[in-house]
Formats: structure tokens, sequence, C-alpha cells
């Protein structure tokens, strides 16, 4: 193989994306992955070959290897039934599954390793079918043929550790590029989520992708159609949540994919108005994205959320001006407006993510989040009273932080002096927000009495008044923040005078 370091042609900056590896430093890598799961991979080889089976590491876990990258969830490939499969894992492992046996895989746990072990297979795609057809394989040869990219189609055989990489894996990984093992055509019409997990893995790994391989997806763009929602969701959320995903959105765009699983993104490809007076939406939207992702570790420190991606908030910032296509307005002087795009964009939001059967939860979230993100623009130079301040928390709820990582990203303008000046006003905005919760335990934001106590006050039983009379109260907590109890009372029985 030739080193990709020899390579004359300019390359990015090593940990850039696209940029090569030294052979050498693959084979280290590589030496020393093994040398770290030596425990699992050992042992097991060595009882599947007693058993009389063979068995190889395969697919992401060598390619990581091969890139430095450590993990503890292992995936095998092997010539063995799923049920002799199921008798050496039980003999070794603490825990077992068998979720997959349909698929010819078994699942295991062993202290802190996960492993899955797979029957040799052969799978297509009828033309008009949305489930694979399993068939066993009976090489590994014939195993690897039949995976998705070449840096995927790797395996080390055990216990031996023999290196099998009948289709160039190790040469196009060192370059970062994702290729076929064979036909892209081929491939991609076997099992049309390929296609979206190329993008998937231009965003994970940073690689570029081979111009037969882009050809292929923008000719075959339109069989994604065939694949479940469920399955193009989950490719869609690990593509967002990977370190480069503005990498994989742009090929979804480029080859046309993007126009069937997220077509609202496309749109944003709007045509420039002949004075240039808005910005160019689509790139926009991307920039938002990278800068809700540097803004991220907020979100475990202000939050409590897990360190690292955060869904809600990029996905948010993916879809955050997808209402602008629809409510475009060309002035009489030039001037275009986007009036309600947050309040339009939050229903295509929530359209688009139930079409692609992502939860409720997670639906009201970027919804909410999404017809939000204009809201601070009122805020002016801090005009807002304390009631309208208490309405923004009140109205972002849990969402509070992620809001404001949203509302801080979309400063997208290179005129140093007004982002300056917009950052200064958020964060004004949030020491008030700080400042009025430390009083008010603003997080709450309920009335000053409770459903009980307003019965008790009005001598009315439970029913429609009772609500009538909360959400009085609550905005009356809003409008003066804390309230004594009999001062509440008092405007209880007033707001109910005035009511008969």
């Amino acid at each position: 193989m030739t080193d990709a370091s020899d390579d004359p042609t300019p390359q990015p900056a090593p940990g850039e994306p696209g940029a090569p590896l030294r052979l050498v430093d693959v084979q280290a890598a590589v030496a020393a992955e093994m040398d770290r799961i030596a425990p699992v991979i050992d042992d097991l080889g060595a009882r599947f070959a007693a058993a009389g089976h063979e068995l190889a590491l395969v697919g992401g876990p060598v390619r990581d290897a091969m890139l430095g990258r450590r993990s503890n969830d292992l995936d095998f490939t092997t010539s063995a039934l799923p049920d002799e499969t199921d008798k050496i894992l039980k003999a070794w492992g603490d825990a077992w599954w068998d979720m997959g046996r349909d698929f010819g895989t078994i699942g295991c746990r062993k202290g802190d390793w996960v492993v899955e072990v797979t029957t040799y297979r052969s799978e297509a795609y009828d033309p008009h079918s949305r489930k694979p057809q399993v068939k066993y394989g009976d090489s590994l040869a014939g195993d690897l043929g039949r995976r998705d990219f070449t840096v995927n189609a790797m395996a080390v055989r055990l216990p031996g550790r023999e290196l099998e990489d009948p289709f160039g894996g190790v040469v196009d990984l060192a370059h970062r590029v994702l290729r076929t093992p064979g036909t892209p055509e081929q491939s991609f019409s076997d099992d049309p989520l390929r296609m979206m997990r190329a993008a998937r893995f231009a965003a994970q790994l940073g690689f570029t992708v081979d111009p037969d391989v882009v050809r292929a997806m923008t000719e075959m763009a339109g069989r994604i159609d065939i694949i479940s929602a469920e399955r193009v969701r989950d490719e869609l959320v690990k593509l967002i949540c990977a370190p480069h995903p503005r990498l994989g959105l742009a090929l979804l765009v480029d080859t046309g994919l993007a126009d069937h699983v997220l077509p609202e993104l496309p749109a944003l490809k709007l045509e420039r108005d002949e004075h240039h007076r808005h910005k160019d939406v689509y790139e926009h939207t991307l920039t938002v994205l990278e800068q809700a992702i540097d803004l991220e570790p907020r979100l475990a420190a202000r939050a409590g959320l897990p360190e690292g991606p955060d869904f809600v908030s990029r996905f948010a910032a993916l879809m955050h001006d997808v209402g602008k296509p629809r409510t475009r307005r060309f002035q009489d002087d030039g001037v275009v407006t986007f009036h309600h795009h947050d309040v339009v964009g939050a229903k295509l939001t929530r359209k688009r993510m139930k079409a692609l059967r992502f939860s409720n939860d997670q639906t009201d979230a970027v919804g909410d989040l999404v017809e939000l993100h204009l809201r601070f623009h009122g805020y002016g130079s801090g005009e807002w009273t304390d009631s309208a301040v208490r309405r923004y928390v009140r109205d972002a709820g849990d969402q509070l932080e992620r809001l404001h990582v949203l509302t801080r990203a979309d400063c997208t303008t290179r005129n140093k002096r007004k982002a300056d000046r917009l950052r200064r006003t958020y964060d004004d905005l949030e020491a008030r927000i700080d400042r009025l919760a430390a009083e008010e335990e603003l997080a709450a934001l309920r009335p000053d009495l409770d459903g009980n106590q307003i019965m008790e006050i009005l001598g009315i039983g439970p029913g429609r008044e009772v609500g009538q009379a909360y959400r009085f109260l609550l905005d009356l907590r809003l409008d003066n923040g804390p309230m004594a109890p009999e001062d509440a009372a008092a405007a209880l029985r007033e707001w109910w005078a005035a009511r008969d």
C-alpha cells in the first residue's frame, strides 16, 4: 500500500475532515486495540474454533481500531448458526439477548464488554419491499462483500488475528474515502438506506465520498422512499449528532436525498433577491447548527444534561428557519420579509417529525424551540418588564437552556459591533432571569394559591371555574411576582366579584 502522506495533492491538516492517515499509524493503532480487547477476542475465538466454527471481528470495530477509536461494543461474524452461537455465548457471558435472531444475531454482555455475533449472511431488498430478505452465507469473503462500504468490509480472523481486506478498505481508510465493495448501484439497490449511511459516515468520520458513490446516490435518491420512516429517522439522528453534520447534510442536499427525507432543508436554498437584502438562509442555517454545537457545553453545565451531542438543540437549530420559504414576501422597496415564519416553521417541524416517527416529547421540544426562537428580539435593549421576562421563562418551560443556546447561535452577522451588542443584550436577559429565579423560584411559576385554596376562598367545587381562577392567579403572578396569600386571596375575590 502507498503511504497516504506521499500523495502530492494538497491535503487537509491532520485531524481535519478528509486528512489522510499514515500506514504506520494505522498499523500501530490496530495492534494497540487488539491488545486491549485481547481478553474478549482471544477467548471467544478459541471457543468458536473448538466448536468447529469460524469467528472474525468485523466492520465498525475494525475500522475504529485503525482510526485509534476505542469501544467496548464489539461486532463479530461467524460460520455458526444462531442456535450454535447462543450456546457458546451462554457459556461465556453474563447476560444474553436474541432480538436479532431473525437476522442471525445473538447478543451478549460480559462485564464491561458488549458483543453481538451474526451468522455469515447475504441480504437484499425486493424492489418494492421495506424489509430485507435474509439468507445465511457460507464464507467470510461473501459476508464482507455484502457490506455497505469498503472501510466496513474488513475483518480480523480469530483467534489468529489475520486481517481480511478483500476490497481495499485499508487504503480507502488511509485516504479517508468512502467507496462500496461492489458497484454503488448494486449496493444501494440491495439496501437504499446505505445512501443515507454514506452521508452519516461522512459526518461521523470526516471522510469524503467517492464520486461514483455520489453519482449513484443522485441517480437513485428516489429509492430511499421504500425505507421505513423509523430507519430513516435513526440515520438522520446519528448524522446530526456526528462531529461534522454539515458534511453529511450537504451531501443529502446535493444528491437530492434530502428532497425525500427532509425536504424543508433544501427548500431553504432561496433565490437571493436582486438587491441581496437577505441572507442565504441555507448557509445561515448550517452556520447556526455549528454555532449551536459549539454552545452545547452550556447544556451540561447549566441544565444538567449529559455531555456530548444534544439532538434536540441541534435539530431545532437546523429547523428554526424552515418557515421562511412559505412566508417570504417582497415589499415595494425590495425589502424581503418573513413575518410569522417562527409559527409556520414550528408547524412544519412538528409535521416532519411526526412523519419520521419521532417521540411526542422530542417533537414538542423541537417545535417549541422553533416557535420561540424569535421571541428574544422583542427584548430590544432591555425594555422588557419583569412580567415579560417571567412569561419568557414560562413559555420556554424546561427548554429554557436550549432556547438560550438556539437564540445565541442564531446570530450569524459578520458585523462585529452588532454581534457584540446582541451578545451583551442576551447576557443581560439571562442575568435578569437568574436574578428573578433566585428571588422568586421562577422555575416553578405557580400561582400563589393552589386549587384547594381557590375552592375554599370562593366556596365552589371542582370544575371549570377553578381552572379559570387558577389562570387568573398565574397571570397575576407573572405580572406582579410573588404575593402574600392574603393579597392573592383579596385579588381573587375581587376578580370573582367582577366576573359575577
